[in-house]
């Protein structure tokens, strides 16, 4: 990944990485596989990634054609992962959570839920309420306008065990960018962001908070087994 800042070990058993600048998805996509594939043959550790990406849209694996609605718009990507449409782009913090479950319990539903739980917890360190929604995945908020609307977005897949993808907090980006698609086929509820909700927060602290909040997470999922 000669495109990513130097990993940096937080804590001792996994690597934790930020990438500078905005990284392209096909080149997110291919170093997600390569370290996915490393890691279920135990030639690698267990890895958070952190990106920004240019603009564009990526499809699950359940996409509906008829919810792109402007394909023309930016760049659109399989992706691969679970779910439908979602857009990424600058001012959305993405986290790519390669994780060996088969160390951990083999519990794909329990590493969802407790993924929504370590976002939900961090965006309430900067006086966020955040909270899950019964029959939705993602992480929701009540906006100014006291409606329920979409701040992050979960879409996963898991491949020998391993998971990859992860998930997309709106920091600051253009919510006008989420209308070329019905966001993760949903369209009843607004998509908003730290920064629509009044709070002007940059990337690094919100980096920092989510470090801050890893151990935990990790430790919900179980520690690793020595003969995993």
């Amino acid at each position: 990944m000669n495109h990513a800042t130097p990993a940096v070990e937080w804590p001792a058993t996994i690597e934790w990485n930020v990438s500078a600048g905005l990284t392209p998805y096909p080149v997110a996509l291919a170093a997600m596989e390569a370290r996915v594939a490393a890691i279920a043959a135990g030639d690698a550790g267990e890895q958070i990634w952190l990106v920004e990406h240019p603009p564009l849209y990526t499809a699950g694996t359940s996409a509906d054609p008829a919810e792109l609605l402007a394909g023309d718009q930016f760049p659109v990507f399989r992706a691969g992962r679970g779910g439908r449409y979602t857009y990424h782009g600058p001012g959305q913090r993405v986290g790519y959570a390669m994780i060996n479950l088969a160390a951990r319990g083999r519990d794909v539903r329990r590493f969802v839920h407790q993924l929504e739980g370590w976002l939900i917890d961090t965006l309430g360190d900067f006086g966020v309420a955040a909270r899950r929604a019964e029959g939705r995945i993602g992480i929701w908020v009540d906006d100014p306008d006291g409606r329920e609307a979409k701040i992050g977005a979960i879409g996963v897949r898991v491949t020998r065990w391993v998971t990859y993808h992860g998930f997309a907090v709106n920091i600051a980006p253009d919510l006008s960018h989420f209308g070329g698609i019905v966001p993760c086929g949903i369209a009843e509820f607004p998509v908003t962001s730290m920064a629509a909700l009044g709070r002007a927060v940059p990337m690094a602290e919100f980096d920092a908070a989510l470090a801050a909040r890893l151990d935990p997470f990790l430790d919900s999922l179980g520690q690793p087994c020595r003969d995993a």
